[in-house]
């Protein structure tokens, strides 16, 4: 189970003095936490995927306003943050791949513009999961769907 998992890998850390992977890795389990606790239930491991993507999402959006800023100390550590918590997540799907699965989305709901996006996001989003980001996804719909 993947909070198995997170529990030895931050023992690991721990034991190599690695501070960012112990940082990152307890960053994850207090939100597995306080997620099981303010809707006191036992998270399952598609919750904790849906959880580390939503930290990496989080962190993408923190590296365009450090390069905005130029803060290069924080790239660099935000770069290793999202490195260590994609090692958590399924394989992400090449842009190619994305569009195969999308096309087979718009095929099933008949969509055939712009007007469908919202449909088309949704259906995608549940198909496709944790395997690539939403904005991958938005940017390949938009393409199809244009």
């Amino acid at each position: 189970m993947l909070k198995e998992k997170l529990m030895q890998d931050l023992k690991d850390a721990m034991k190599e003095k690695d501070t960012i992977k112990k940082d990152t890795v307890q960053m994850v389990r207090a939100a597995i936490l306080q997620i099981e606790k303010d809707k006191a239930i036992e998270v399952d491991d598609n919750k904790i995927i849906e959880i580390i993507a939503k930290e990496v999402k989080g962190k993408r959006d923190a590296l365009v306003d450090f390069e905005n800023g130029g803060r290069q100390d924080l790239i660099e550590q935000t770069n290793k943050e999202i490195e260590i918590l994609n090692k958590y997540l399924p394989k992400q799907l090449t842009k190619e791949e994305i569009k195969v699965q999308v096309e087979e989305v718009i095929k099933a709901i008949g969509a055939t513009s712009m007007k469908d996006m919202g449909a088309v996001m949704k259906e995608a989003k549940a198909k496709i999961g944790a395997a690539a980001d939403g904005r991958a996804i938005n940017e390949v719909v938009k393409e199809l769907l244009g």
